[in-house]
């Protein structure tokens, strides 16, 4: 009898990579509510540096235990910077994004970022993407901002914020990709867990919160969620090709419609479903002519 682990390495790399960036993309979308909940009582900064703080102190003591550290280890400090660099860059865009724009028209602008890293991929890592790929893609986007339904207001000098949001995640994606063969998935995702961290706690001069008793345990699985969706994505980035893998972060948005219709009882409308049909429809096209590279 094939056990899970030999079914999943029978996948080929490039189709485990894409089912790393989908299982991410849940993830993240599960901890969105945490997130959320969070945020209602305690400042960015501090959910950042609290939640980061749970990731490191999981990471360093399940390697410790296992006898493991070894896979922490840093080869080029350089690259590890430079990506931890550029997500904080990217986090700190997105926030700022969102204290000022109707989250709809920030979470469609930094929705551009997958399309902008399969542009990076092509002169930063000589990735080849044809048209039907190109097509593909944008039909997901499309499904994207017909889901989310931005309202224009976005148009002013605002924008900007998750524009360099998008711009900077692209670039850490390309990044992972471009380092993924000198560098461990858990390195990555120790370095820029402690930077982001650090600058969460570089907050606490503008005032933080007294944490409640009960709120211990949603930060710690909260962390617990938000590295596990990072390790994914790293991993898809290391597996497969920045174009293969990048648009299927746009499934964020059917896990979210399938949790709040599961949980909440949120039926989506029919705008929220041609849209999904669209997400849908240009993944599995990209899927299909990856498989079809394949054999």
């Amino acid at each position: 009898m094939i056990s899970p682990r030999q079914a999943v390495l029978a996948v080929s790399p490039p189709m485990r990579g894409v089912l790393c960036i989908t299982a991410g993309a849940l993830v993240l979308t599960a901890n969105d509510g945490l997130a959320k909940y969070l945020t209602e009582s305690y400042p960015v900064g501090q959910v950042m540096a609290l939640r980061g703080i749970s990731i490191v102190f999981l990471l360093i003591a399940y390697y410790v235990l296992s006898g493991r550290t070894s896979a922490l280890r840093v080869n080029r400090w350089s690259h590890q910077l430079a990506r931890a660099g550029l997500m904080s860059a990217s986090t700190i865009c997105f926030v700022s994004g969102l204290s000022q724009l109707p989250i709809a028209d920030a979470i469609a602008i930094t929705f551009a970022g997958p399309i902008i890293a399969v542009a990076l991929a092509i002169p930063f890592l000589g990735e080849r993407v044809g048209w039907r790929r190109w097509t593909a893609i944008l039909v997901g986007f499309t499904g994207v901002l017909v889901i989310i339904q931005p309202t224009g207001d976005a148009f002013r000098i605002a924008f900007l914020f998750p524009v360099g949001a998008a711009f900077f995640g692209a670039m850490r994606d390309v990044l992972t990709r471009r380092i993924s063969n000198t560098e461990s998935s858990s390195a990555i995702l120790m370095v820029s867990t402690t930077m982001v961290t650090l600058l969460g706690f570089c907050s606490w001069p503008l005032g933080w919160q007294p944490v409640q008793l009960e709120h211990l345990w949603i930060f710690a699985i909260s962390g617990v969620f938000v590295g596990g969706a990072q390790y994914l994505m790293i991993e898809a980035f290391r597996l497969s090709e920045v174009a293969l893998v990048a648009p299927f972060k746009y499934t964020s948005l059917i896990w979210a419609v399938l949790i709040g219709a599961v949980f909440w009882g949120d039926l989506p409308g029919i705008e929220v479903l041609l849209g999904g049909l669209l997400v849908v429809g240009g993944g599995l096209y990209i899927l299909r002519r990856e498989a079809g590279r394949s054999t």
